[in-house]
């Protein structure tokens, strides 16, 4: 019921797709001609089929949650339908990173590995580097993957909170982050400021479920507040935080 209530919210205040309201040219350039963007990319196909193979996969794992302590069984299929991003948010991960071009990028939070490949799949060139705290789910990730023959991403597995600072050292610096590991205020808000310290000023963090709980909604508002933040925008479904010294200190709200 909150979340229904703060998507209204959203949507009476938020701006179109059409880029009007965005003040900053980079930005109405990205919102104009990057959401909008609706011509399918070559790779969307080979990875959409292995999210239906997903959705109809029914064997059953050992689920691990870090976030929650909370371990059960669960159909890979299940967990599909629950997890994965859905086709639009995901492919804007890919033209976000193609239309940015970062070459190094880290994933908190694998799941199934669908994400992951959306986000290596524009540069293979690319250093891609995804942490997932779940071993089943991990597995499956790698095999889908392997599946695609991807061999710029690299999954490392255990507790996010334990990995992180050791993989940071493995990076001179980061280009693009997405954040989808433990729903908690702490946790986000400790992922953020761990990774500020390898960012640049085209550096771009891309935070999801910015509304799931009030945690996840006080952590976003930090996060805007952040002294090294110039501009973000929320999609409701996502947040993506800029730094770039050159944008005015702003935060838009757009319908996606």
């Amino acid at each position: 019921m909150r979340v229904f209530f703060d998507l209204i919210i959203f949507v009476l205040t938020a701006r179109n797709t059409g880029g009007f309201g965005v003040h900053s040219p980079s930005l109405f350039h990205l919102v104009k001609f990057v959401f909008a963007e609706k011509n399918p990319f070559y790779v969307f196909a080979d990875i959409e089929k292995l999210r239906s193979e997903l959705l109809q996969n029914k064997q059953v794992i050992s689920l691990k949650d870090f976030g929650t302590s909370f371990e059960s069984e669960r159909k890979i299929a299940e967990i599909a339908k629950k997890s994965l991003k859905s086709k639009k948010q995901a492919q804007l991960l890919f033209r976000l990173v193609n239309e940015y071009k970062p070459l190094n990028i880290l994933e908190l939070g694998t799941s199934l590995g669908i994400t992951s490949l959306y986000l290596a799949a524009s540069n293979q060139n690319a250093k891609c580097i995804t942490l997932e705290g779940c071993p089943e789910t991990a597995k499956i990730a790698i095999r889908n993957i392997e599946k695609l023959k991807l061999n710029n991403i690299e999954v490392k597995v255990g507790e996010i909170g334990e990995l992180l600072p050791k993989v940071l050292t493995e990076f001179s610096e980061l280009d693009f982050v997405f954040i989808d590991a433990n729903h908690t205020l702490k946790a986000v808000i400790t992922y953020f400021e761990q990774c500020l310290e390898k960012i640049n000023s085209n550096s771009i963090i891309v935070i999801d479920d910015i509304y799931w709980s009030v945690e996840m909604k006080n952590a976003w508002k930090l996060i805007k507040e952040n002294n090294k933040v110039t501009s973000t925008i929320d999609l409701f479904q996502m947040g993506i935080v800029f730094f770039n010294p050159h944008l005015q200190k702003k935060h838009y709200k757009i319908l996606f």
